[in-house]
Order: C-alpha cells, then sequence, then structure tokens
C-alpha cells in the first residue's frame, strides 16, 4: 500500500549510473510506473526487512 502523497518527503540521492539505468528498465518493462515507485518500494522492503521484522524479533524474546 502506497502512502499518501502528503506524507511524502522528497530527498535527493545519488546512485550510480548503472542503477539508474536498471531503474529505467523496470520502468520501462511496466514494472513499476515511475522511479521514484520503484524506489520507494526498494526501501520500503529494506526497512521490513532490516528494521521492522528486527524490532519484531526482539520484541517476541523481550516477551518470551
Amino acid at each position: 500500500m502506497v502512502e499518501r502523497r502528503s506524507h511524502l518527503k522528497l530527498i535527493s540521492v545519488h546512485l550510480p549510473e548503472s542503477y539508474v539505468i536498471g531503474l529505467d528498465e523496470l520502468v520501462d518493462r511496466g514494472l513499476y510506473p515511475s522511479r521514484s515507485e520503484a524506489i520507494r518500494i526498494a526501501v520500503r522492503d529494506l526497512l521490513r526487512r532490516e528494521l521492522w521484522r528486527r524490532r519484531k524479533l526482539t520484541t517476541r524474546r523481550m516477551l518470551a
């Protein structure tokens, strides 16, 4: 689920050209509507994996 646009913050990111080319390919293939959406989904997935799931595991361990 995508957050409402009013909650989005603009940030600038420097990426290697190969990443930008890869993002453009994903958009050209129709997998994402834009570079921004592809990056939002990638960041969301990273946070889920690296941050939010670890917090859940830590909380579960504390409750056990």
